[in-house]
């Protein structure tokens, strides 16, 4: 299980308006802010998701569980209307596993996000 994820951003605001786009479909929404430079995302009260503007000296891969296969497609959407750059259409990755449906996109730092369910359809 994973408690948080923290990722370093280069523009801390073009982040944050990122972030916020491509995760509402997924139910995330920004938490926490601290200083106007370290910001919590999470759903149901639980910031898990953390952004701190900074100087990034390599790139993450975050995944965000969606309840269902339209939040996957949804958060592919808002990512890329919130200037994401597609790595990865919405669709099954069978081979991770049967059920795997998943959703690629690159931040402006070139972090891998992704939005995964893992139920059938």
């Amino acid at each position: 299980m994973i408690d948080h994820v923290s990722v370093t951003v280069a523009d801390y605001d073009r982040s944050k308006t990122f972030y916020v786009e491509a995760l509402g479909p997924l139910g995330y929404e920004l938490m926490r802010e601290f200083d106007g430079n370290v910001a919590g995302f999470g759903a149901k009260g639980n910031p898990d998701f953390w952004m701190i503007g900074g100087s990034p000296s390599g790139t993450t891969h975050v995944a965000f569980r969606s309840p269902d296969r339209a939040g996957v497609e949804g958060f592919h959407a808002a990512a890329l209307a919130a200037g994401g750059k597609d790595n990865g259409q919405p669709g099954l990755r069978p081979h991770y596993h049967e059920h795997y449906y998943g959703a690629f996109v690159r931040d402006a730092d070139g972090n891998n996000v992704e939005a995964v369910c893992h139920l059938p359809e």
